[in-house]
């Protein structure tokens, strides 16, 4: 009978404390979201690495989807869904501009200047009224080099606006472009391949017909991006760096 009172408390006191960690959610797009079959697709997203990357203490949601912008992540509720979820010390990285760009499409395009900045104060201001912390992050860069093996920008006034907002509102701004940026140089036109999807024909099971992506990341690519993301968290001292495991503030990420 005292064995099993004994488990019974124990059972509980786990509870308690798994209720306690507080909760990092993720909000964005293909390029931070978790993929289908992880040991066989190349592709993965850098929020999907975050769990390898930090303690057990944090419980990590990644909601972020394929193809969404801040209007289409908003229309189709799923900001809902996660705002009803947060609790008091809980987190939230927002990215987007990849999808809020597509001027073709009336689902997800957002004028940067007034939707896409409405869209993201929203985010930030919702988050803070459910006691939880909003960190925003420029999107990650294209790999888009030309004949001089110059990095050339593809996202306009996105990420300045993401900037904007951050100072505006004196919300965490993690500059993922500028983070990225410098990795694709580092690596240059020809070793950056390695960062993204370059697979030739028959070079790997899951892509039979090979695949040449500059957006989306491979798994190695997306290791690196999340240490980056995760190093600079470390470095402006952010109250996440506790939940950062401590090999990854050591690693040198610009190598090849």
């Amino acid at each position: 009978m005292k064995n099993i009172i004994f488990y019974i408390l124990l059972m509980c006191s786990a509870a308690v404390s798994a209720q306690q960690n507080p909760s990092l959610y993720l909000i964005g797009d293909s390029t931070m979201s978790d993929k289908k079959d992880p040991e066989k697709n190349p592709e993965h997203g850098w929020g999907q690495m975050l769990p390898e990357l930090m303690t057990s203490e944090i419980n990590i949601e990644n909601h972020a989807v394929n193809g969404r912008s801040t209007r289409s992540f908003i229309s189709e509720g799923r900001w809902r869904a996660v705002k009803n979820k947060l609790q008091p010390g809980d987190f939230v990285f927002i990215q987007f501009g990849h999808n809020d760009q597509k001027v073709k499409d009336s689902s997800r395009y957002t004028n940067p200047f007034t939707q896409y900045r409405a869209n993201l104060e929203k985010f930030v201001q919702e988050t803070r009224e459910k006691g939880a912390t909003p960190v925003l992050m420029s999107s990650i860069v294209r790999r888009k080099f030309n004949e001089e093996g110059v990095l050339l920008d593809t996202h306009g006034e996105y990420p300045l606006v993401t900037r904007m907002v951050a100072e505006y509102l004196e919300v965490p701004f993690i500059d993922m472009q500028l983070l990225t940026e410098q990795l694709e140089i580092a690596y240059g036109p020809e070793d950056s391949k390695n960062i993204h999807l370059h697979l030739e024909p028959g070079e790997d099971p899951y892509e039979p017909d090979g695949r040449h992506d500059d957006t989306h990341l491979s798994e190695k690519g997306a290791i690196i991006v999340a240490s980056l993301a995760l190093q600079e968290i470390a470095n402006q001292n952010l109250e996440l760096k506790k939940f950062i495991e401590p090999e990854v503030l050591e690693k040198e990420l610009m190598k090849k």
